[in-house]
């Protein structure tokens, strides 16, 4: 139980500097929704984005991450701070020579590349050469962040974990300053257009987001020198471990190049060809704010306590964290989904409804938030279960799985956009099932991997989570339409349902929450009150 309120605890320090990252993260989107709406430059801007996006949630934040995250610990554990920076520097180097070098050929390749990906943009003039621009400017990107991820792990190990949470916070104030300045200020003088200083903002947040946390590595005792050594076996072990992990991430990044594909192609009504591929890039942006709060938060906080448990003598510690880890996931996204389907249109249209952003854009992307947030809990889930593989030495398990999702998620996006009209939206059901595949697939084979994983206890508070989360929502609903209904769908109206619906929903969610007596409720509480109880002792001293 301390374990698992520790986990909790330092979930809890990432979810609130996740928190400030997401709404950053939100203040730069309404910024370009205010600025490039949802047409065909923010399109290819997107795209541009996306590509070496896809890469480094392959390279550096999936497999990299996964693969250093364990052997890292390890050393530490067990070699001490010399060997385990050591490891760090043939790490980094290998990133350097190697990303640096994929990198480049990005560049060379890019028509070909944003061809494969988005051949719909060849219908809109001019948008195809903008969108090959936006990823030769962007793609140097993917270097920044993947040390950026090494940093993150390796601090995370050494049991901080404020500091690379706030690391994307950075991205997100950097991004923003610094392409509104090279695009709107600078932009006339240095002979580039305003998406494209959006661009080269990319870059420089990037940068800025890896050298926040040198200071940090700095004083644990970390200091990049290069270091080659393809010898090591650390370095050996983590390429290894890195191979499946690639191949499952490379099945993850297929199904989003034949989502974007489809997306790319997709002939809206009102729009034609300009807007599903950005009403699904907003959507999927605010659900990242409580993926990124609890999912990714508590898998951060999770993954190196699980690390130092796989021994034999200790699986049990490493079942009852992974399962309190799995019930927290689903204590606070089981609810969030719920919020983002009820309250989708009011949220979308008090962040985004602005300049270029119009009402259509909200319902459409709302639509599409809809059936994101039905995947909400599976994605977050395997956030945790993952790791928890790499943690066991096992990298083949989930690359089998990603596989598999290949498949299926092409089956499901093809028929999904042409049923019931859905289009785009049916491309957002589409990867919510497949989340939601890959979860259950994964849970299935851990707990025989494990021997269990209390799943009668998680069951049980799994069922009270839905049943408290659906009594939340229908007070939500009739919260929400009777504000529409006396105020109207303007902002005002929208900024009042938010203001009235969402504490009103948290209210009923922990009292029905409590009065069911859900496990993981005490176990957050419990963590909450450590830090608390320190503050409120402390104050107290020097009152006395």
């Amino acid at each position: 139980m301390a374990e698992s309120v520790r986990v909790v605890r330092s979930a809890g320090i990432v979810s609130a500097a996740v928190f400030l990252s997401r709404i950053t993260g939100l203040v730069r989107e309404m910024v370009m929704a205010r600025l490039f709406g949802a047409g065909a430059a923010y399109d290819a801007f997107l795209l541009g984005f996306r590509i070496p996006n896809l890469a480094r949630d392959l390279f550096a934040e999936g497999a990299l991450s996964a693969a250093f995250v364990p052997t890292f610990t390890e050393y530490l554990a067990t070699r001490g701070k010399a060997d385990a920076a050591r490891l760090a520097n043939l790490v980094a180097t290998a990133v350097i020579l190697f990303v640096g070098a994929f990198c480049l050929l990005g560049v060379i390749f890019s028509p070909a590349l944003v061809q494969l990906l988005a051949p719909g943009f060849a219908v809109v003039p001019g948008k195809l050469g903008l969108a090959v621009t936006m990823t030769r400017i962007m793609f140097p990107f993917l270097l920044l962040v993947a040390l950026a991820a090494q940093a993150m792990g390796v601090l995370n190990a050494s049991n901080q974990f404020g500091v690379p949470a706030m690391a994307s916070t950075f991205f997100n104030i950097g991004s923003l300053c610094f392409g509104l300045t090279l695009g709107f200020w600078c932009g006339p003088w240095l002979g580039i257009s305003q998406i494209e200083g959006m661009a080269y903002g990319v870059v420089l947040g990037g940068a800025l987001q890896l050298f926040y946390q040198v200071p940090s590595m700095h004083h644990r005792g970390f200091k990049f020198h290069p270091l080659i050594d393809w010898s090591d076996p650390g370095l050996r072990h983590i390429i290894k471990m890195m191979g499946p992990a690639i191949l499952g991430g490379a099945a993850v990044q297929i199904n989003v190049m034949v989502n974007t594909n489809f997306a790319s192609g997709i002939a809206d009504p009102v729009r034609g060809a300009d807007g599903p591929v950005s009403w699904l890039a907003y959507a999927f942006r605010l659900m990242q704010l409580p993926l990124g709060l609890f999912g990714v938060a508590i898998a951060s906080a999770t993954l190196p306590s699980i690390s130092r448990n796989t021994a034999p003598e200790k699986l049990d510690e490493f079942r009852r964290t992974l399962s309190r880890s799995l019930g927290t996931v689903f204590l606070l996204t089981v609810p969030s989904s719920v919020g983002l389907v009820v309250l989708g249109q009011s949220i979308i249209g008090a962040i985004y409804q602005h300049g270029k952003f119009q009402l259509y854009d909200t319902q459409q992307t709302a639509l599409a938030l809809s059936f994101y947030a039905i995947g909400l809990a599976g994605y977050s889930a395997l956030k945790v279960l993952t790791p928890a593989f790499y943690a066991l030495r096992d990298s083949r398990t989930p690359m089998i799985i990603s596989l598999c999702s290949i498949l299926i998620n092409y089956l499901a996006a093809s028929s999904m956009i042409q049923l019931g009209g859905l289009r785009h939206a049916g491309l957002a059901l589409s990867t919510s099932l497949v989340a939601l595949f890959n979860f259950l697939a994964l849970l299935w084979i851990l707990r025989r991997r494990v021997y269990g994983l209390y799943g009668r206890d998680l069951l049980s508070s799994f069922i009270k989570i839905v049943m408290a989360s659906s009594v939340m929502g229908v007070v939500v609903f009739f919260s929400s339409h009777s504000i529409a209904a006396w105020l109207g769908i303007g902002r005002l109206a929208r900024l009042t349902d938010l203001a009235v619906s969402i504490p009103l929903g948290l209210a009923v969610y922990y009292t029905a929450a409590r009065l069911l007596k859900i496990q993981e409720l005490e176990l957050a509480s419990q963590a909450a009150r450590g830090p608390l109880g320190r503050w409120l002792g402390a104050r107290r001293a020097r009152i006395s």
